[in-house]
């Protein structure tokens, strides 16, 4: 009897929270129909229109402080200040006549003022819990200063290292990009939007953009329709399930047609299919830009495609505002249509409070203890380590002498990554001040060997050896500056820039144990190198606290754990190269490949071995998509299922045993592989259909379970989502090669 009380007492909580939730939300909608019918027609469009701020200093622009008075901007991109926030935010609210509070829009890519690895080197951490509380902190920090609105996270599927943005990107796997990405939205938005230190998400860029034909920023990108169900469309449908609040439609051609005049993606699929409910707003004039295309032959053209197509705000271009008005009154565009749009903005601005809270959150948010520390942990758990000869890692605390070099060991600009607006320098705590911090001053000699990382100059180099000369162990930090990579900064190739090669080739002859540090946001071509080093650190840009974090690893307070989220190659002539690629008729093997030095002299000709490979460098890459070594060994063994064989609605259980048989207590990334052996259409490989970080101290044992359903089955043939009766083979590993293996059976 109390039981049954007690049920029933629960029900009627339930139902009267769901009572006020629907009553909420009804409320709110009121509020947005009420004010769009008080609007003009300029004043709806004003709402769909966002501008750049071109002014850096006060008072605002006499241009831009009419048009935000007469409700003619409805979001501003990129302020300069939270002095200038605020009296923008001041002026649509108390000075304009519907008091419409903007929507103040900023590129929060990997962190606000604590800048975190970039993307990619967060996408290596395997850990969507700590890449949400990285959002979290961003948007804490974020909305201290007024900005209420974020252009992130990127999800768009990178299978091209060559291409600039694949720094923002969470690489080549959907899986990886789905997790991450609403990881992200989640800790921008937390549990409500009206939270005082919440920001509205932005899953970005809708569709296909990471597929441009040769890694060339903003070029044509061919997906047929299968593979953009399958892959690429994939983690935008979880971020719509996470109810992100808004979409950005991106710059690129699909099949023909750019995605910001998409019917077919962003209407059709986007809005009706999926039923997002935020708004979509247009990439950096990807409205102008349908005309470059040749898609629209002027701006009156390009705003009918853009705005039928689903786009609600045009960023920085004006075409919305200058030719929506004339396509109503010529009735080309129906004004419901309009209001449909206005009113997926102004919700996410009932959603944000910003009605009642315009402003800038009290009290100095930034860079706190809470922040620093995440981002140092971050930093630990994004470095991936890729060689480690005879244990050269980790080093000793005891070491006499220590010598740093290279262009990156003390570059707090460039240690920060692409895409940083509000990250400051003077905040930075680079490679060497963060070991001369854990060793003493005494034990730690510097030289940079060359002034930046492009330095063709030499005149260093000789400074730089006679620095290792004088030392027990050298600890070169090389890579990239932050500006070469990201947006429009592509590479034909992926090598050191400047005389960095040469400086590891001079420091090697020495025969001192070398340790390289990679601090970049880009995949780059080690091959080479690894004869010259002994172990290889790839750190990324790691941010704020890059040298803390790689302290703790080169000295063994933690041990590396970061995964690769991206297929290394060997040479850039591989690429495309990705694990989860389809089988071909002919598919390569080590007893397959003819190397092209074996084939004799005036050889009859023939097919070689008859399979997919290039003579010179094989098939395989030089590290594997999940790879990461550690400062101990993991034993992956007894892989079992709950059943052999399953039914639609049932969920399998699959379980192995995972050991640390080395003397380290570490983090280690088991993941899951699954193989659909027929279909319709050919399946992949492998496909990540799961992971878990685990934490084991030396000789600790745990086993650990993945749930796999039907669901994780299912995929897109070009016309129809199903699931297809058959056989499958499942892995549990600690990479895409992992070779712990068993079948099961869909009936």
């Amino acid at each position: 009897m109390k039981l049954t009380k007690y049920l029933n007492s629960v029900l009627l909580i339930l139902v009267v929270m769901a009572t006020l939730s629907c009553s909420s939300e009804q409320d709110e909608m009121d509020h947005v129909d009420s004010l769009i019918n008080q609007m003009t027609l300029d004043e709806k469009i004003g709402q769909m229109n966002q501008l750049m701020n071109f002014v850096d200093s006060l008072p605002i622009d006499p241009y831009f402080y009419n048009l935000i008075k007469e409700g003619q901007v409805g979001s501003v991109l990129n302020a300069f200040s939270p002095e200038m926030i605020h009296e923008m935010q001041r002026i649509a609210v108390q000075e304009s006549r519907l008091g419409i509070p903007l929507l103040i829009g900023r590129d929060i890519i990997h962190g606000y003022r604590t800048i975190f690895p970039v993307n990619i080197g967060l996408a290596a951490t395997f850990n969507p819990q700590l890449v949400k509380e990285c959002a979290e902190i961003a948007a804490m920090e974020a909305r201290s200063e007024g900005v209420n609105w974020t252009f992130a996270p990127m999800m768009d599927i990178s299978r091209d290292p060559r291409w600039g943005r694949m720094v923002e990107s969470c690489g080549e796997d959907p899986y990886l990009a789905e997790q991450m990405a609403v990881a992200s939205i989640k800790g921008f938005q937390g549990d409500d939007l009206s939270n005082k230190n919440s920001i509205a998400a932005t899953a970005k860029h809708y569709v296909g953009y990471g597929a441009a034909i040769g890694g060339r920023d903003y070029n044509t990108t061919l997906i047929p329709e299968a593979e953009l169900r399958n892959v690429y469309l994939r983690p935008f449908k979880a971020a719509v399930q996470a109810d992100v609040a808004s979409v950005m439609s991106g710059f690129n051609e699909l099949n023909g047609v750019p995605t910001s005049g998409n019917v077919y993606t962003i209407r059709n699929i986007l809005k009706n299919e999926w039923g997002f409910k935020g708004f979509v707003v247009s990439d950096w004039a990807s409205v102008k830009n349908l005309q470059v295309h040749g898609f629209a032959k002027d701006s009156m053209d390009a705003t009918e495609k853009a705005f039928i197509a689903g786009v609600d705000m045009d960023m920085c271009s004006s075409y919305f505002i200058d030719n929506l008005k004339s396509l109503v009154e010529n009735g080309i565009v129906k004004e419901e249509l309009i209001d449909n749009a206005v009113r997926r903005i102004l919700k996410v601005k009932f959603d944000l409070d910003l009605f009642d809270k315009p402003y800038a959150t009290e009290g100095n948010k930034l860079l706190t203890e809470q922040a620093l520390d995440l981002a140092k942990k971050t930093v630990i758990q994004s470095a991936v380590l890729l060689q480690n000869k005879n244990n050269v890692l980790p080093l000793s605390k005891n070491i006499k002498k220590v010598a740093v070099i290279g262009p990156l060991a003390d570059a707090p600009h460039e240690q920060m990554g692409t895409w940083v607006f509000d990250g400051k320098e003077e905040n930075s705590i680079t490679p060497l001040k963060a070991i001369i911090d854990f060793l003493g001053e005494e034990r730690v000699i510097y030289s940079p060997g060359l002034e930046t990382s492009r330095t063709i100059d030499k005149k260093g180099l000789n400074d730089a050896i006679k620095t290792a000369q004088n030392a027990d162990v050298v600890l070169l930090f090389m890579g990239d500056e932050s500006i070469l990579t990201g947006e429009a900064h592509c590479r034909a190739e992926l090598t050191l820039p400047g005389c960095q090669n040469e400086l590891i080739h001079e420091i090697s002859k020495l025969g001192k144990p070398t340790v390289l540090v990679m601090m970049t946001g880009v995949i780059l071509m080690v091959e080479p190198i690894l004869g010259k080093v002994d172990a290889l650190l790839y750190g990324w840009h790691p941010g704020t606290m890059g040298g803390p974090g790689y302290v703790d690893l080169l000295f063994g307070i933690e041990s590396p754990s970061g995964k690769l989220p991206m297929t290394f190659p060997r040479t850039e002539g591989q690429i495309p190269v990705y694990y989860n690629h389809n089988n071909t008729g002919h598919p390569p093997s080590d007893e397959s490949w003819i190397r092209m030095y074996d084939i004799p002299v005036k050889a009859w000709q023939t097919s070689l071995g008859n399979t997919s490979h290039y003579l010179d460098y094989g098939f395989e890459p030089l590290f594997e998509f999940g790879f990461g070594l550690s400062y101990t060994e993991f034993q992956y063994s007894d892989i079992k299922l709950s059943k052999k064989v399953i039914s639609k609605n049932d969920t399998l259980v699959v379980a192995a045993k995972i050991k640390n048989i080395g003397g380290v207590k570490a983090d280690d990334v088991a993941q899951l592989y699954v193989r659909d052996l027929v279909g319709s259409i050919v399946r992949p490989v492998k496909e990540l259909k799961g992971f878990k970080r685990i934490r084991l101290n030396p000789g600790e044992e745990k086993i650990v379970e993945f749930m796999l359903s039907s669901e994780d089955l299912t995929f897109h043939d070009g016309e129809k989502w199903h699931v297809e009766p058959g056989e499958f083979h499942v892995w549990i590993g600690n990479s895409s090669k992992a070779s712990l293996m068993t079948k099961f059976e869909l009936k």
